[in-house]
């Protein structure tokens, strides 16, 4: 007879278990809703991934997230200044709507517990397979979060910007926004907050055909947070959808990209920007699917990685065996400024159909000793020319967005963690 031992719950997974059950008369939502938090729930008792899981190979979640603090619905937490000036702002504190937003001609809003308590958002809580403990995390415990709804025909004058701030404790929100065939929108997530917590935050984008979405994702959590976030987007016929990533914050961070290209001419190019110091553990993960044919799609993630940081980036692009004419690249390149930094990349093509062109390739790299002696030369100090070729090898990546005014915001905030931490 064999016997298969039970694995002892780590102290996170027991907290929360507990928190789930403290919590479990307050969540909204009906008896499917609910069926959908009981499974997530299973899930996170069946243990948190491992790096036995390949697709947390770089990341042992159950090791790292040491911690789950209790919640707590006294603290709170200002709003911050519109990454883009003008944007109409939609802000949540500890997973909860605040205020009431004014977003323009077009565009529709409604706190996402409504859609909860009325069990509209049922299929929705699916986790995409027994890995995603982010989306079994949020599944159970999001009680709010934010939905948003861009006309047809569309074109937003204005940005539209998203903060998640978490002011202690933990916090679990969805950001669902669907945008109308050949509609025009900028989309900012701003994922910030104060002191230890843990936030998970799942993003869902519907591109409708036509249509045309810059969406920016600027995460700066604090040095102790501990923060879980996916993006999840379709992309429909004719449609482009340009993703920018800039990872500035945290200690423990997972951020997760599924996107699936499902129509015809579609193009989607994701820029991804981390910023790693001290301690941190940083991990992009990027799961992309051209699923038809005449499709393009375009990553480049810079990284520079100071202290003793690890990060990693692991991407792959499955092309579909109906999905001739792909065009996929990818890259990411990495500058290390510490002997004690780490970076993992691990790109990856899986590709079933004969007709495409795709490729992809990786760097590590420290700063180049002929650079710096140049510059040092015409008189620049050591500490001015590092921070030079550090900023340019970045800001290449944030100048292929075009757009002035965002442009200008990103550097801004690349200037403000180089003054930290450069």
């Amino acid at each position: 007879m064999n016997v298969h031992a039970t694995p002892q719950l780590t102290p996170a997974e027991t907290a929360l278990i507990e928190a789930f059950g403290e919590r479990l008369g307050a969540l909204p939502g009906d008896s499917e809703v609910m069926a959908r938090r009981d499974s997530a729930i299973e899930a996170i008792k069946a243990g948190l991934p491992t790096r036995r899981v390949e697709t947390w190979h770089y990341t042992d979640l159950r090791r790292l997230l040491s911690k789950v603090p209790e919640f707590d619905a006294t603290s709170s937490a200002k709003a911050l200044d519109p990454l883009l000036e003008g944007s109409g702002v939609v802000t949540l504190v500890n997973g909860a709507v605040s205020g009431t937003p004014v977003l323009g001609n077009g565009v529709s809003f409604a706190p996402l517990a409504e859609r909860l308590a009325d069990g509209s958002f049922a299929a929705s809580l699916e986790t995409y397979g027994r890995d995603d403990a982010i989306g079994a995390i949020n599944a159970a415990f999001v009680a709010d979060g934010i939905a948003l709804d861009i006309a047809e025909g569309t074109e937003l004058e204005k940005a539209v910007e998203l903060q998640n701030l978490q002011a202690g404790g933990q916090s679990h929100v969805r950001m669902v926004v669907n945008v109308g065939s050949g509609s025009r929108a900028v989309i900012v997530e701003r994922q910030s907050g104060e002191g230890a917590g843990l936030a998970s935050s799942v993003s869902q984008l519907q591109v409708g055909d036509g249509a045309e979405v810059t969406w920016l994702i600027v995460q700066e959590q604090p040095e102790t947070a501990q923060h879980l976030a996916q993006f999840k987007a379709v992309i429909g016929k004719d449609a482009k959808l340009t993703l920018f990533v800039m990872n500035a914050g945290g200690k423990l961070v997972r951020q997760e990209v599924l996107v699936r290209v499902a129509g015809e001419g579609s193009d989607f190019q994701l820029r991804g920007v981390n910023l790693l110091a001290g301690d941190s553990h940083t991990d992009v993960t990027m799961v992309l699917d051209h699923a038809v044919p005449h499709t393009g799609s375009v990553e480049v993630v810079r990284n520079v990685v100071t202290g003793k940081a690890h990060g990693v980036f692991q991407g792959r692009i499955n092309v579909h065996q109906y999905a001739q004419k792909t065009d996929a690249r990818m890259a990411c390149n990495t500058l290390l400024l510490s002997d004690d930094g780490e970076f993992s990349t691990k790109p990856e093509l899986e590709i079933f159909a004969d007709d495409v062109a795709c490729g992809h390739g990786a760097t590590v790299t420290e700063i180049h000793g002929d650079h710096l002696f140049y510059l040092m030369s015409r008189g620049v100090t050591e500490k001015t020319a590092r921070g030079l070729l550090v900023k340019a090898f970045v800001a290449e990546v944030i100048e292929e967005l075009e757009d002035e005014q965002i442009v200008e915001a990103l550097e801004a905030r690349l200037d403000a963690w180089f003054a930290t931490h450069g």
